[in-house]
């Protein structure tokens, strides 16, 4: 069957600067994650040392591994959350219904975390925990709807590089999330010096380190606020009130009015394509067109977040070992953060931030498949050299040891963490494109939380056996993932009706199983 005029009109489109805007205010939400991902894993040492000061003890107060688990696993938690529900309403309500609440519950709980106020540690604790849940809900909500999104706006030949752009605001947002850390810590270093721990333990922890985290967390909030009149300016994608509202000449008006061209309505065509793709979610025919997709989407990313979340963190600890920053009892409180977020920028700045970038540049020249697949190989080889190699990198060779790290973050980017947001949300109907999404996202998140909860239970005293172990760990977990890209296909220059065969075509999966089955006979 031809396509819809409109549907045509948005795979053939040139690009335009509306994209570019797209592009901006659907990546804002990973721009939040980003920065609270990053700031959380620079400020939680201090934290340790100001709420769990023990003045026994030759080192600086830490968050104890249960709290630390929870401080950062929590937000895991509301983003896995926030996904299942926001990606469900967006199939059922529309996508633009429901694009703004995520923006506005990011901006209160991101101010939330900072107002975390009181009596005790662990009511601040209790507290901050609370809020983080609520922001990774916010947060959690933007994947699905985003990506669907900008997926469905996008022509055929630039939408991987467009999904992509989307997706690399997360890499706007450590860099941006590394200056405020390192420009704050060093204001506050500048105005309230004290001595390093070994030298005076009860002086080390300067008070204002309360009022320092507390910024570093409401600073996240300005960014979403600022694009939320934006997000609202946005009309329905052209394929969501076409071919599940079912309202051509509405889809044709708002995307005429988008791209600035003339598209024709063709009411008529619409119950054609409602006709072939009926077919629920949880159903025999969805599974024998789309199952196995849907399982290397959510298996891959289950697999790749494991590795990536627990290196983004686990950084603090591992940075001394590096000899990227002196050890602990050598620093003040707010010398730490400071350090360690210098330490942090500079890995991301050369490491995670290209990363994202090579993806958007190449993704339509070698294809998503291609990139995923080296990505998987490269991090399983580094993380296998860094794991069986690590007392002697630890020791001997520093310099090795943060260029390993660091190219374990470039193909982590150049790779599985931007492919696996794309493929989601080319591979599946345009009914069920913002659930399946979702389901492969909230598969990613609880791949973090084993690595947050996990992972991190080995790096968190610094051991160099453990450390050791959570590497070689980190790279069976990322060879795993390069097997099960083989579950998923190339979507490179074609577009989602034909992708998902909802204009009447088979897709790929669904021919070789028409094949099998008549072999088999």
């Amino acid at each position: 069957m031809s396509s819809l005029a409109v549907l045509e009109a948005l795979d053939s489109a040139r690009m335009q600067w509306y994209h570019v805007t797209a592009i901006v205010i659907a990546g804002m939400g990973f721009f939040t994650d980003a920065y609270d991902l990053f700031c959380i894993s620079t400020v939680s040492k201090l934290l340790g040392r100001l709420y769990y000061f023990d003045p026994q003890s030759p080192k600086p107060g830490k968050l104890p591994t249960t709290v630390n688990n929870f401080v950062i696993g929590v937000a895991l938690f509301g983003t896995l959350t926030g996904q299942l529900v926001f990606g469900w309403l967006g199939d059922k309500l529309g996508r633009k219904k429901v694009y703004g609440i995520t923006l506005i519950i990011m901006v209160f709980c991101a101010i939330g975390s900072g107002l975390s106020f009181g009596l005790t540690a662990k009511s601040v604790m209790t507290s901050l925990c609370f809020f983080r849940f609520w922001l990774g809900f916010g947060i959690g909500g933007d994947y699905p709807l985003s990506a669907t999104i900008m997926s469905e706006y996008a022509n055929k030949r630039t939408r991987g590089a467009f999904i992509a752009a989307v997706f690399a605001m997360q890499g706007v947002g450590i860099i941006f999330a590394g200056l405020i850390s390192v420009i704050i810590s060093a204001l506050f270093l500048h105005n309230y010096p004290a001595p390093s721990y070994n030298t005076n333990p009860a002086l080390s922890t300067q008070p204002e380190g309360d009022f320092l985290w507390r910024i570093v967390l409401m600073i996240g909030a300005v960014p979403a606020m600022l694009t939320f009149y934006w997000r609202m300016r946005m009309p329905e994608t052209g394929r969501y009130t076409a071919l599940i509202e079912g309202n051509a000449k509405q889809a044709a008006t708002d995307m005429a009015r988008v791209l600035d061209i003339e598209i024709l309505a063709e009411q008529e065509k619409i119950a054609q394509f409602k006709s072939m793709n009926q077919y629920p979610l949880w159903s025999n025919e969805f599974f024998r067109r789309h199952g196995r997709h849907l399982i290397g989407t959510m298996s891959t990313w289950f697999l790749l977040d494991i590795a990536f979340y627990s290196q983004n963190l686990t950084q603090k600890d591992i940075f001394p070992a590096m000899g990227m920053i002196p050890h602990e009892v050598n620093m003040n409180a707010i010398e730490e953060v400071m350090k360690t977020s210098r330490a942090m920028f500079f890995i991301a700045f050369f490491g995670t931030f290209p990363g994202y970038w090579f993806t958007v540049v190449f993704i339509e020249i070698i294809g998503r498949f291609k990139i995923q697949l080296m990505g998987f190989f490269m991090m399983s080889v580094f993380m296998f050299i860094m794991g069986v190699k690590y007392e002697y990198l630890k020791e001997e060779s520093k310099i090795l040891f943060a260029l390993l790290y660091g190219l374990t973050f470039f193909f982590a980017n150049f790779g599985p963490n931007s492919t696996t947001f794309v493929l989601p949300a080319e591979l599946f109907p345009t009914r069920v494109r913002s659930t399946c999404h979702a389901l492969s996202a909230a598969a990613g998140k609880a791949g973090a939380m084993v690595g947050s909860f996990g992972i991190q239970s080995y790096t968190v005293k610094g051991d160099l056996h453990q450390i050791s172990r959570a590497m070689k760990i980190l790279a069976l977990t990322n060879f795993l993932g390069f097997l099960c890209t083989f579950l998923v296909t190339e979507t490179k220059g074609r577009s989602l009706e034909e992708i998902s065969g909802e204009d009447g075509r088979e897709s790929d999966l669904t021919q070789s199983t028409i094949m099998t089955m008549e072999n088999e006979k």
